[in-house]
């Protein structure tokens, strides 16, 4: 069978026609992923909803980094406790907790009286915004096919930045509400996508065919990928790769999992952690969610006064996220990771030197007449941070981690990316004003340029690509790399 289906696959690549079975693996990709909506959402409506909670709460910078950034810490309870959750509830119930969950926080912040219930209520927000962080990319790298994986396992960050730009509308739509109302309606009104995603999983959705093996479940298996595969022949294929993987492992608890991944790990599995820590690593702390979570400063300090002039502007930069984001996905699967992602980088690391050298002009010109040229490169800038973003490392880094950990660590291997992710958006988002009040707004953008050149390294040297690889081939794609390093060494 392996070698009929090698010898077909050929035709079944170049076949132009894609069958209503991958329109199912389609729909359920798209389900999967609106659970990363409430992320955007969150990180979009807390930038506008920011301004308006300091002056009716009465709180300091100090305690609105906090606020802003704790939920990122929050999250990486959820992204670790979702692992072992959908090992045992399987991948489709987690999602319905982790609706359950920011639903409920949602509420919570929305009706918040005070700084400590609406800290109450980003602790459960973030709980469900880390449980979707992870299982979003897990259910849809295990329902796609290889051919079209790297196109629906994007799916995420599209849905990320939908909700970021659904975040930025809502704060501009509510502005104009009293001080001690519009933030409220922010909140509340993202308690309506869990509803939607809720009822669209437990509707439409089935559990994954990695988790059914697992579970000894194989006929529901088989079901799923004659549903979710571009032919009979891969559906059978891809059943016993996914059978084979998990012959020798234990089933559905997770046991032994962090020892391998990260006590007694085999240097192939630790390749493996290495670069799926290290490309979310380097995804935040290039500084991408703060220069989106604190935009309307940026562009205060850039000369854009009032609120609504300064959120109109934010939600432009939403548009420009959204729709590269969409560009993104129809390259993956044609062009690979690597090249996207190298690009990606590169345009980065120039964008965050344009608009670091345009606030340091702007800071000594001190006279707005004066720095109208340094202004528009300062948005420019700011717009083209977004495109450079949302073309690679924003949707490549949750497809990468997602497809490279073999079957028995896939859940609690993502996790771990997931985690090390919301960590490091906490550090950076919590300190942001801090450290700009300390080095100037322009030398922290600077200093994101320079962690951007460390991470376009990484990239070049330590990520080889999974372009139309199967799920059950990337640990001999990884002990290829680590054999080839080992023969140049001797």
């Amino acid at each position: 069978m392996l070698e009929s289906s090698s010898g077909n696959r050929p035709a079944i690549i170049e076949a132009p026609k894609k069958p209503a079975k991958n329109s199912y693996a389609l729909i359920c990709s798209l389900l999967a992923s609106m659970t990363s909506v409430v992320l955007g959402y969150d990180l979009a409506v807390m930038t506008g909803a920011s301004m308006f909670i300091q002056d009716d709460l009465k709180i300091s910078d100090t305690e609105l980094e906090i606020l802003a950034g704790i939920i990122s810490f929050y999250s990486v309870i959820g992204s670790l406790a979702a692992g072992r959750t959908s090992d045992w509830l399987g991948r489709r119930y987690t999602m319905v907790l982790a609706a359950a969950i920011f639903f409920v926080g949602s509420i919570l912040m929305g009706f918040a009286t005070n700084y400590a219930f609406l800290m109450c209520g980003r602790f459960v927000a973030g709980i469900g915004v880390g449980f979707a962080l992870m299982i979003a990319p897990v259910y849809t790298a295990e329902v796609a096919p290889a051919s079209a994986r790297g196109f629906l396992a994007s799916f995420p960050e599209i849905f990320i930045n939908i909700g970021v730009l659904f975040g930025f509308i809502s704060n501009f739509a509510f502005s104009d509400l009293p001080e001690h109302i519009s933030w409220r309606v922010m909140f509340l009104v993202g308690a309506i996508p869990p509803i939607l995603i809720f009822a669209g999983v437990l509707i439409v959705m089935p559990e994954s065919p990695r988790w059914l093996v697992m579970q000894s479940r194989l006929d529901e298996a088989a079901a799923v990928l004659a549903k979710t595969s571009d032919s009979p022949e891969e559906a059978a294929l891809r059943l016993e790769e996914i059978k084979s993987a998990a012959a020798d492992e234990e089933r559905g608890h997770g046991k032994g999992v962090w020892r391998e991944l990260l006590l007694r790990p085999t240097p192939v599995v630790r390749r493996i952690v290495i670069a799926a820590v290290g490309i979310h690593f380097f995804q935040q702390a290039s500084g991408m969610d703060t220069v989106g979570l604190y935009s309307p400063r940026i562009f205060e300090k850039a000369g854009i006064t009032g609120r609504k002039k300064k959120l109109g502007a934010s939600v432009a930069m939403g548009f420009i996220k959204t729709l590269f984001i969409l560009v993104a996905t129809f390259f993956l699967d044609r062009v690979g990771r690597r090249p996207l992602l190298l690009t990606s980088a590169g345009g980065i690391i120039l964008s965050f030197l344009a608009l670091a050298s345009a606030l340091l002009v702007i800071d000594r010109r001190r006279e707005v007449e004066k720095s109208k040229a340094a202004l528009g490169v300062c948005i420019a800038a700011v717009l083209s941070l977004m495109a450079s973003f949302s073309i690679g490392l924003g949707p490549i880094t949750w497809v990468y981690s997602s497809e490279i950990f073999p079957l028995r660590l896939r859940a609690q291997g993502v996790s771990l990316g997931a985690g090390t992710n919301r960590v490091i958006s906490g550090v950076l988002t919590m300190s942001f004003i801090s450290l700009y009040k300390a080095i100037s707004i322009s030398g922290v953008f600077f200093l994101d340029a320079g962690i951007a050149v460390i991470g376009w390294f990484f990239f070049y040297f330590f990520l080889p690509e999974t372009k139309g690889r199967s799920l059950e081939e990337m640990e001999k794609l990884f002990g290829k790399k680590e054999k080839q390093e080992g023969k140049d060494e001797a």
